[in-house]
């Protein structure tokens, strides 16, 4: 197969969302090929220049299962960045151009977003790519303008929790307790929740399930779990 032409100007990044025990994570990438004496930072976001006859959304796809092998998560387009200063530091214009061998002046990129859960299966799969979930509170130095590009990311995640619910689960476990949902709900808004008007809250909510069932070989009092029903949830907001 031979190699297809880059489109020198315009990228595609993808800030992908999880959640585990520790918190809200996003995960990074470290600079390929990067040169002795490269003084730009190593961390980014997924992402790639697209080729030269290659769609948007099949190029986050393709970059997302290069740097990740994940092929599954939903990406949503969410912005596009084309400031004249992204490139600013002639080390990540260095490293640009050294990778895809051509002179790059502006250089665009259209950003991706996923919300997912954080299950052991999913870190194999990113220790396999030399990846890492960074908690979102605790970013190290990015290429690029890459945490404008997360601090976007997490603002539209709010305002899509707010419009749709829902989202929320999709970065919990099939069974969750009481604890989990309240600390995700604390890292995506950014502020504590009163405990016992959250509990009042989740009782409030048909489509929050209690199961028979409570956490294990844990050293604290054993919490209840819950489970997501994404019927309910449906028949109380889309009624017809």
């Amino acid at each position: 197969m031979s190699r297809q032409a880059f489109y020198p100007h315009l990228s595609v990044d993808c800030v992908l969302i999880g959640f585990d025990e520790e918190g809200l994570k996003v995960l990074l990438v470290e600079k390929t090929h990067v040169a002795p004496g490269h003084t730009g930072a190593i961390s980014k976001l997924p992402g790639d220049l697209i080729y030269e006859e290659e769609e948007l959304d099949a190029a986050a796809r393709r970059i997302l299962f290069d740097m990740t092998g994940m092929s599954s998560p939903h990406l949503e387009q969410f912005h596009t960045f084309g400031a004249p200063s992204r490139i600013k530091n002639p080390a990540d214009r260095e490293w640009v151009e050294a990778i895809s061998g051509q002179k790059i002046g502006r250089l665009v990129t259209v950003a991706y977003m996923a919300m997912l859960r954080i299950s052991t299966k999913l870190r194999k799969l990113m220790e396999s790519h030399k990846t890492r979930w960074v908690p979102v509170d605790g970013l190290p130095e990015l290429a690029f303008d890459h945490r404008d590009i997360i601090d976007l990311a997490l603002e539209r995640i709010r305002y899509s929790v707010k419009k749709e619910p829902a989202l929320i689960y999709d970065m919990l476990p099939a069974k969750f307790t009481a604890l989990q949902l309240r600390r995700l709900n604390e890292e995506i808004h950014g502020k504590p929740m009163d405990v016992r008007n959250f509990h009042k809250k989740i009782a409030s909510r048909p489509y929050i399930v209690p199961l028979d069932e409570k956490e294990e070989g844990v050293a604290h009092r054993a919490a209840r779990y819950y489970r997501f029903d994404r019927k309910i949830y449906n028949r109380l907001y889309y009624r017809s």
